[in-house]
């Protein structure tokens, strides 16, 4: 098992390597050369950039039991069908009984903003989002393990 990030668009780091580091998993951080990621732990690997060139360099190297700390609820979609666990940065778990309705609510959202309309905000990250995502990359981790 490793912990693998989409480094494009994902907070949290510091909470994801210590719940990395407190349980002895690898993490790897993907992103474009656009984005510059220092890490002391982490591997941190930098691909050309292009749409969804990191999207696709995560899909390709995900194994079954790797955990995928994504905000792309496609990418999220994809390696759920690899038999990996997927978390956003937030920690919410993307699992079969909920990546069907997300999908659907994104492809709305778009045609909504396609016609002009506007969706609704993101709201800003907090301390609540990082406890969160440490307590279920926890959890992630122990369901791994009971299941190995």
């Amino acid at each position: 098992m490793k912990i693998i990030v989409d480094g494009d668009g994902c907070p949290g780091k510091a909470y994801i390597e210590k719940a990395a580091k407190n349980n002895n998993v690898e993490v790897v951080i993907y992103c474009d050369y656009s984005h510059f990621i220092q890490s002391d732990y982490s591997k941190v690997i930098c691909v050309e950039g292009g749409f969804q060139s990191v999207d696709m360099y995560i899909i390709n190297n995900a194994l079954k039991g790797d955990i995928i700390v994504t905000q792309d609820y496609g990418v999220a979609a994809m390696v759920l069908g690899k038999g990996c666990y997927a978390i956003n940065p937030r920690g919410f778990i993307y699992d079969d009984k909920n990546i069907d309705r997300l999908l659907f609510e994104r492809h709305i959202s778009q045609k909504i903003r396609r016609a002009g309309g506007k969706t609704g905000s993101h709201k800003k990250r907090s301390e609540e989002d990082d406890k969160r995502l440490y307590h279920n990359l926890i959890e992630l981790i122990k369901k791994d393990k009971k299941e190995a």
